[in-house]
């Protein structure tokens, strides 16, 4: 459940953590030592946290370290005082933006859900404290109070009204004493656990907290998991307890960053909010023991070799020394297929030989062994399993598989970072069979923009690609991948009739976390719409997994350039295995127009036609533009692919389910 790069900030202010948690800050002005109807502390220091706000962008408070001062404006919807001073909270935020001033709302209404906080259209974040554990902490009473929080130190320098924002912001930005606190005439917010918070020392381990921590963090914290430490007893637990407050609190655990409030899926790793508050509400009490039996240490937990039992089929793929440091080109080994005989796949699960430098595995079948050594993806026919950092084993359950014939080899393309020390890398795939032939095809094809261009120190840069769906299919799941500047990610349905539903949001994308988020129930998708991919990256210094934000970042292979890459499963509904049809041609007509229609009107306008492939069609734009309207259409585009050699003509409709991974 513990993130190994947990963070230096966390960290550290993780070890006062008990402490913060109800010490008051004598130095900050406080409304409530003046008289506030509710009395509830105010904490020395803010501990770090990330926060999703209503248009499902997450918001981590120690990001904005290198801000003047972070305001807090607590919110309630439907609060008449928040109602009156929207406009002047709008007005501040960009007025003070320029003077390195954050600010933000905070919502830990219990009784307000993300659709009444958007039928307000603030102009302002309003981070959604569903948990009320940033709530708790800051010791909210009412809407419409200010917190001023310095980021040089996390203390709360200030806590009054809303309504004296500006001149509070004015003096501490001066250097100067912040007025007299006033009370807040914002509505009550009611915070149920604060009235239980002397229950908290009896919250028990062994009945309450070891159960949470079974069920959803020792598969990986075991002996030879891929945890940083084994939860082995309550020893090892309580020494870590301020790292899992904080992992928790910056939702970096369990690694599942799939928006909870968005679609169902299969395999969730989201704890509930009763286990959240349970595990965090514990740690704030000190972590007691209390009475009972370790249920930790009854038995040892160690990792499974191949988590899903012994394969029927495992591939060895070539070891390969990686070196200490510098770029390593992607390789692409292969090894001789030895089966007899045909046989349909039900699972596969790649166990890379070293985690630190395997960063993915990717595979395909091809009819016969590479004459020159080099698995060619061009050659490839079908996939035998896959891996990026963070990601399990891939299952397809019911009626769906894959097939991998008889013969030929399995090609593999293999993606290996250097981390400073020279090793070599046995991965392995273990490959499981069905007993039976099932009665779908389990396909795939990539929402990919390989034109993406990010421009130095910009934050919240914005790519969107889509791929069209040009007859009736069922979605299973979704596997987004970019780098480093990756700082969220979504994917939408759009039918026909223009109506779209969020299928998936990642408010926080984790490249140390990548995984398939499986629908707990296929979408359907009618023929004619479209999957749309919308990403956001942050290429600033306030990223720190950022390279360098100083340059323009494009597309590439490697971790330090970018990409943009869903790849989604599914099948077609007039598919079955006895009655096979060719699935990338479905998608040739429109796949290009899906990279570039970034303004997603169906045209391409010179504006967005970007990197080699753009510049090319815009050489050649007037000549392909044959309607004159100053638009290219699909048919246009259609009849220019069409005159184009065999092997260029390939290359211009775009990537298949075959393409490489970042």
């Amino acid at each position: 459940m513990i993130s190994a790069r947990a963070g230096v900030l966390g960290l550290l202010a993780s070890t006062a953590v008990l402490a913060s948690c109800t010490t008051d800050n004598p130095a900050a002005p406080n409304a409530l030592a003046q008289g506030s109807p509710v009395a509830a502390a105010a904490p020395a220091r803010v501990d770090n946290f990330m926060l999703v706000d209503q248009n499902l962008e997450a918001h981590e408070l120690y990001r904005l370290a290198d801000a003047r001062a972070i305001a807090i404006v607590t919110h309630a919807a439907g609060d008449p005082e928040i109602r009156r001073l929207a406009p002047q909270l709008a007005a501040l935020r960009q007025r003070y933006a320029a003077q390195g001033v954050e600010l933000l709302l905070l919502n830990s209404s219990l009784k307000d859900g993300r659709e009444a906080i958007l039928a307000q259209d603030l102009q302002v974040p309003v981070l959604m404290d569903v948990h009320q554990l940033v709530g708790e902490q800051l010791g909210v009473a009412r809407s419409a109070e200010l917190y001023i929080v310095d980021p040089k130190t996390w203390t709360v320098t200030y806590r009054g009204a809303a309504a004296d924002a500006e001149a509070a912001l004015a003096a501490v930005l001066a250097g100067q004493a912040p007025p007299a606190a006033g009370a807040s005439k914002g509505l009550a917010v009611a915070f149920p656990e604060r009235a239980r918070q002397a229950e908290f020392a009896k919250i028990s381990y062994a009945r309450d907290v070891a159960p949470i921590l079974e069920k959803n963090c020792v598969a990986c914290h075991s002996e030879g998991g891929i945890g940083p430490f084994a939860m082995s007893n309550y020893e090892m637990v309580k020494g870590f307890s301020p790292m899992i407050r904080e992992v928790i609190r910056t939702d970096r655990m369990p690694p599942y960053n799939a928006d909870p409030h968005v679609g169902k899926f299969s395999g969730s790793k989201n704890m509930s909010p009763e286990e959240i508050k349970t595990l965090v509400h514990w740690i704030e009490a000190g972590a007691p023991r209390g009475e009972g039996d370790d249920p930790l240490a009854k038995h040892r937990h160690v990792a499974a070799e191949w988590p899903l039992g012994k394969p029927d089929l495992i591939l060895n793929i070539p070891a390969y020394k990686v070196p200490a440091s510098g770029i390593v080109d992607y390789q692409r080994p292969f090894t001789v297929n030895t089966l007899a005989e045909g046989k349909w796949i039900r699972a596969t699960t790649v166990k890379p030989g070293d985690r630190r430098a395997v960063h993915h595995v990717l595979t395909g079948w091809m009819k016969e062994a590479p004459a020159n050594g080099v698995a060619s993806e061009t050659n490839w026919r079908g996939s035998v399993g896959g891996y990026a950092v963070g990601a399990e084993s891939n299952v397809f359950g019911g009626d769906v598989g894959t097939y991998l014939p008889a013969g030929g080899a399995v090609g593999y393309q293999m993606h290996y970072t250097p981390y400073g020390k020279e090793t070599v890398d046995n991965s392995q795939i273990g490959v499981y069979f069905r007993k039976d032939a099932p009665k779908y095809i389990m396909r795939s094809v990539v929402v990919i923009d390989p034109t993406i261009e990010i421009a130095p120190n910009s934050a919240r840069h914005k790519e969107v690609a889509y791929v069209e769906f040009p007859k009736d299919a069922l979605l299973y799941s979704a596997f987004p991948h970019a780098h480093y500047r990756a700082y969220s990610s979504d994917l939408w349905l759009q039918t026909p009739d223009g109506k779209k539903t969020l299928l998936l949001s990642l408010p926080r994308y984790d490249f140390n976390w990548q995984r398939s988020y499986d629908f707990a129930q296929p979408v359907k998708i009618p023929a004619g719409s479209k999957l749309i991919a919308n990403y956001v990256y942050d290429n600033s210094k306030r990223n720190p997994a950022n390279p360098d934000p100083t340059i323009k970042v494009t597309w590439g292979e490697q971790s330090h350039e970018e990409m943009l890459f869903t790849s989604v499963s599914f099948r077609w509904l007039d598919e079955t295995a006895e009655k096979q049809i060719d699935s990338e041609a479905r998608f040739a007509e429109t796949r290009l127009f899906g990279m570039m229609d970034d303004n997603l009107d169906g045209v391409l306008q010179k504006a967005e036609l970007r990197g080699q492939m753009g510049k090319m069609i815009a050489t050649f734009f007037e000549r392909i533009d044959t309607s004159k309207n100053g638009t290219i259409e699909r048919a246009e585009l259609k009849a220019a692919q069409a005159l184009l050699p065999q092997r260029r003509r390939q290359a211009s409709d775009g990537p298949n389910e075959n393409t490489p991974l970042g």
